[in-house]
């Protein structure tokens, strides 16, 4: 079994206090992290693309 350190990563996004990231996990699924302060948040790819739904219509909402 692979250990944390050997799991591939790579940021999506970065700002100078959040991050995006997203790790294949040692089955082959990937998995979406969100760092917010001192809290990470972690989706599955199905949870993840609920949220950037969620996300994208808050923001059309906040635009109208």
């Amino acid at each position: 079994m692979a250990d944390s350190e050997n799991i591939p990563t790579e940021t999506l996004a970065e700002t100078d206090n959040y991050a995006a990231w997203v790790s294949e996990e040692p089955d082959g699924e990937l998995a979406y992290h969100l760092e917010l302060g001192a809290v990470t948040l972690h989706f599955f790819r199905e949870e993840w693309e609920e949220l950037l739904r969620l996300v994208d219509e808050a923001r059309q909402a906040d635009a109208e």
